[in-house]
């Protein structure tokens, strides 16, 4: 599998929520649309450890490696590290009396998770990603 995926320019998907609706499964529609979470331990993408890659369920936009999967843990697909810094967008979400980090797919807007400054070295972060607002495709 490649240590690098060339990412070219995104290109930004719009769709009405009619569209999302008929494009997504009930569970990917609430959590890309409207940022809902999946429950712990839920995902089987939590439990996968075959080598491959994780698009986008919204746009198929190539977003993370089985290289940079780890165990966080916490019950969800987390990764040290997306593809390629641009495949995602990050906004700041103050819900729930705290202050996070949201991760957006940079081509569909779709909301993944969110990103911690508690992951493994040599990035610190923990990118902890609802397995619905995924797709896996094996190597």
């Amino acid at each position: 599998m490649p240590s690098k995926i060339e990412i070219g320019p995104i290109v930004k998907v719009t769709r009405t929520d009619e569209e999302w609706k008929k494009l997504l499964s009930l569970a990917a529609y609430q959590v890309l649309r409207h940022e809902d979470t999946e429950r712990a331990f839920t995902s089987p993408l939590h439990e996968n450890h075959q080598a491959g890659l994780y698009y986008c369920a919204g746009c198929d936009l190539p977003a993370y490696s089985s290289e940079h999967k780890f165990d966080s843990g916490t019950g969800w697909p987390s990764f040290w590290q997306p593809i390629d810094p641009k495949v995602v967008e990050k906004r700041t979400d103050s819900r729930f009396f705290m202050t996070r980090v949201e991760v957006h797919c940079a081509r569909c807007g779709g909301h993944q998770g969110h990103v911690f400054d508690d992951g493994p070295r040599p990035t610190g972060l923990r990118y902890c990603i609802n397995g619905v607002s995924l797709k896996f495709v094996p190597a």
